[in-house]
């Protein structure tokens, strides 16, 4: 029987973690290199006269991060928030993954063609398992740096659309792994139910087990042991022989003869 709550937490684990994390920091450092305000530096940078650009690319690449950390603490009690929140990681990358394609086409270049020996390159990249089990925050930001610089030939080039087309890639392959643990997670919902289901089969389980252990008393037309029952009227003593024997008392016991009928146990 599954426990009342999930396990949750984990996150740092996950490739998609470590992907979103990469994606954050080099966002911010996209934006540092290449978004700028001052109009005299246009020819070089992408003009953000109000910084928005800036904004929301960084809040978009945070909110990726943040809401796997969210929706991975909140495992252990919904599953329904937890797909949800993986879900909102997704759209954030994904709205992030469009301000680079845009940033490409402003350039005059097109993305890279899944085709292309760049693209190739960088999607042929693998992402090591997180060996870590202890001094979780600082062996997660260590294993996320060393996987960064699996990237490093494209994220570090001085060309902003060599490096907008790798960050393209990068998200895009996050919100494949994203796509598939809500997948995951929908069938482990489907196969345990969440927090509410099972606290309420719970909340059930223990009512019976009360019941079994409450004394019992004899039916009084076959001897054999009562159980409650509810009824329109309320709860009753019901011989456990129904419906071969209707035999039934008051729970309070106080019927001379100990005994009287109901139509339905």
């Amino acid at each position: 029987m599954p426990g009342l709550f999930d396990k949750h937490g984990g996150f740092r684990k996950l490739h998609s973690f470590t992907l979103a994390t990469i994606v954050q920091l080099e966002t911010l450092r996209f934006c540092r290199r290449f978004l700028t305000q001052d109009p005299r530096q246009v020819g070089e940078r992408f003009y953000d006269p109000k910084g928005r650009q800036y904004d929301q690319m960084t809040q978009a690449a945070r909110s990726g991060r943040q809401n796997i950390i969210e929706g991975s603490e909140r495992s252990s009690t919904s599953k329904d928030t937890e797909m949800k929140l993986t879900d909102v990681a997704r759209a954030s990358l994904s709205e992030l993954r469009g301000d680079y394609e845009v940033f490409i086409i402003d350039r005059g270049e097109l993305p890279w063609s899944a085709h292309s020996p760049e693209a190739r390159a960088v999607n042929a990249i693998s992402i090591d398992p997180a060996p870590f089990t202890d001094d979780l925050v600082h062996e997660s930001a260590k294993h996320a740096l060393a996987q960064r610089g699996k990237y490093a030939p494209w994220l570090d080039s001085p060309d902003p659309v060599v490096v907008a087309n790798a960050m393209h890639l990068i998200i895009g392959r996050a919100l494949n792994m994203l796509k598939s643990q809500i997948a995951a997670q929908g069938k482990a919902f489907e196969e345990t139910g969440g927090f509410s289901e099972r606290l309420h089969t719970r909340r059930l389980e223990a009512r019976e087990g009360q019941r079994a252990a409450e004394p019992s008393p004899d039916c009084p037309q076959c001897n054999q042991p009562m159980r409650r029952r509810r009824s329109a009227k309320g709860e009753f003593w019901g011989c456990t022989a129904y419906p071969d024997c209707k035999g039934t008392k008051p729970l309070a016991h106080s019927q001379s003869n100990g005994q009287h009928r109901h139509s339905g146990q």
